[in-house]
């Protein structure tokens, strides 16, 4: 039995999972720990790099019993465009407010892919604006500005 890692899409998958985690741990270093009764700045993305590194551990030893080949190619648009999205977003939220900005980010992320329908994305804006604001806004108490006004 052969191994063939460099398109095996499960391996390459946990792969970055693992360095994703493993990145998080060295900028959260320096962070204090604390303990679980008395979190400090830094137990919080610890302990979910170290999940994650665990995951990816898990998903790149699937690989190399499950062996699946990557199918399709690279899209160019969609290395451009997500993290253009993901950078507008962020101007945004200081510009625009919350809202303003997680409905570009919505818009502009769908469309990097081929198959964009301005009726499922409304639809899934309205959504994850919804469950996004109860969430992040009421719910955890996070200072965000709805909409700021100009």
């Amino acid at each position: 039995m052969k191994l063939e890692l460099r398109s095996n899409k499960d391996f390459w998958s946990g792969v970055m999972f693992f360095l994703t985690g493993a990145g998080a741990i060295l900028i959260a270093r320096h962070y204090p720990f604390g303990s679980t009764l008395r979190m400090g700045p830094g137990y919080f993305p610890i302990v979910l790099s170290v999940i994650l590194m665990v995951f990816g551990v898990y998903v790149m030893l699937r690989g190399l019993r499950k062996s699946e080949k990557i199918q399709g190619n690279w899209s160019i648009r969609a290395l451009i465009v997500l993290p253009f999205s993901m950078a507008l977003f962020g101007i945004l939220m200081e510009l625009a407010g919350f809202v303003p900005a997680l409905v570009a980010l919505v818009f502009v992320s769908a469309a990097s892919g081929r198959e964009f329908k301005f009726k499922e994305v409304l639809l899934l804006t309205l959504f994850l604006g919804v469950l996004s604001v109860a969430m992040f806004i009421w719910g955890l108490g996070l200072p965000y500005p709805l909409i700021n006004k100009f």
